[in-house]
């Protein structure tokens, strides 16, 4: 496959490389690859979790209210 990059990404990508960090291209876009898994993950919980989150919420409001 082939990919047309961005001159700023390719930059990236060099800077990346240039660093020591990793070895060639391919290491750096499996590092951003394994980083954006990460976040799409963490979202999907989030939003699987909204109702929780939103009722624990609500309740320390509530607490916080009832304390002053």
């Amino acid at each position: 496959m082939s990919i047309d990059l961005k001159p700023e990404q390719q930059r990236v990508i060099d800077l990346a490389i240039q660093s020591g960090a990793y070895r060639n291209p391919a290491e750096v876009l499996d590092q951003a690859f394994e980083i954006l898994r990460e976040q799409l993950d963490l979202e999907d919980w989030m939003f699987e979790q909204r109702d929780v989150i939103a009722a624990q919420i609500g309740k320390g409001f509530a607490q916080a209210q009832r304390a002053n």
